[in-house]
């Protein structure tokens, strides 16, 4: 069980694409990502709270024992792997060449995030609860959706508890310990 703490913080995730480039426009692409996420939190051992994917960014609450870095690094570069072999199996030219970047130390081609993610630590449940419902009012706001539980690439509804048969991703939402509300 997890308990949201100064000891054991959430991690609040937010990565941009590579010079807000709106990758994320395709259900496909969208659902790409969402199995990505998923594969990280398998090999890493995450527990996945909330996450949207927008078209040029994801928020996820994340929590681990790993450092905010590595937890970085399984998501980001899962997802960065997965999407540019996707448009490159596909032959989808502009998407990688707008995805380009100068060679790197460490030899590769393209950069699917900006170099600058942002990690927030969440110690109290209500702070948590703040990013859960800023996240999924995401879509909300930037127009996609009248309503949140409309948007598919949202966990919403599995904090609704009325997830679809289809849903891209569940949470591990039985896995927080809550703190007992004191009398």
């Amino acid at each position: 069980m997890f308990r949201i703490s100064k000891d054991s913080p959430v991690y609040y995730l937010t990565s941009v694409t590579n010079n807000r480039l709106p990758v994320f426009q395709t259900a496909r692409i969208k659902d790409l990502v969402c199995s990505a996420l998923n594969e990280a939190r398998t090999s890493a051992g995450l527990l996945l709270f909330a996450y949207v994917i927008m078209p040029e960014h994801l928020h996820a609450l994340i929590g681990s024992d790993r450092k905010p870095s590595e937890v970085l690094r399984y998501i980001n570069g899962i997802s960065s792997r997965r999407l540019i072999n996707y448009l490159k199996a596909r032959r989808y030219e502009s998407s990688p060449q707008k995805l380009k970047r100068a060679q790197g130390a460490r030899a590769y081609q393209y950069s699917l995030w900006d170099h600058h993610p942002n990690v927030k630590l969440i110690t109290t449940e209500n702070g948590f609860m703040e990013k859960v419902n800023y996240i999924h009012l995401n879509p909300v706001r930037a127009g996609l959706v009248e309503q949140p539980q409309d948007y598919r690439w949202s966990s919403v509804r599995c904090w609704m508890r009325n997830p679809l048969e289809t849903e891209p991703l569940t949470m591990d939402l039985d896995q927080i310990a809550w703190h007992k509300a004191e009398a």
